[in-house]
């Protein structure tokens, strides 16, 4: 289908929607070997705790007050017109992502279990 348009900005041979099909299955065949896999393999131990330090850090008290002073920092700077809206959408956006990044992840493994 050499020429078909794919909107009406470029003319592609393959359209963005074939490629994320292709991709999407591609990713699909990498996913399942990744849930055949139970049990951590042999000498992580030492990754493992030293991630779970770096998330318990992350994740801890001291990260949440230091993010509620941010997002309050930034909004009082862009309600008093001294910052620019877009970094302080950014600052908030990303504490909303580092704190939900549990709840993300667990959706998208529940996605993909469910498209099994």
């Amino acid at each position: 289908m050499a020429g078909e348009t794919c909107g009406a900005v470029v003319t592609v041979a393959f359209c963005n929607w074939r490629a994320a099909a292709i991709l999407g299955s591609f990713i699909s065949g990498i996913s399942s070997s990744a849930w055949a896999q139970t049990t951590d393999p042999q000498g992580s131990g030492p990754i493992l705790a030293a991630v779970e330090w770096l998330q318990g850090t992350m994740l801890g008290n001291v990260a949440t007050a230091v993010a509620v002073i941010a997002v309050a920092f930034v909004g009082f700077m862009m309600l008093t017109g001294r910052m620019n809206w877009r970094y302080g959408i950014t600052v908030i956006v990303g504490c909303f992502i580092l704190f939900g990044a549990a709840s993300i992840v667990s959706g998208i493994q529940s996605a993909a279990g469910a498209a099994r």
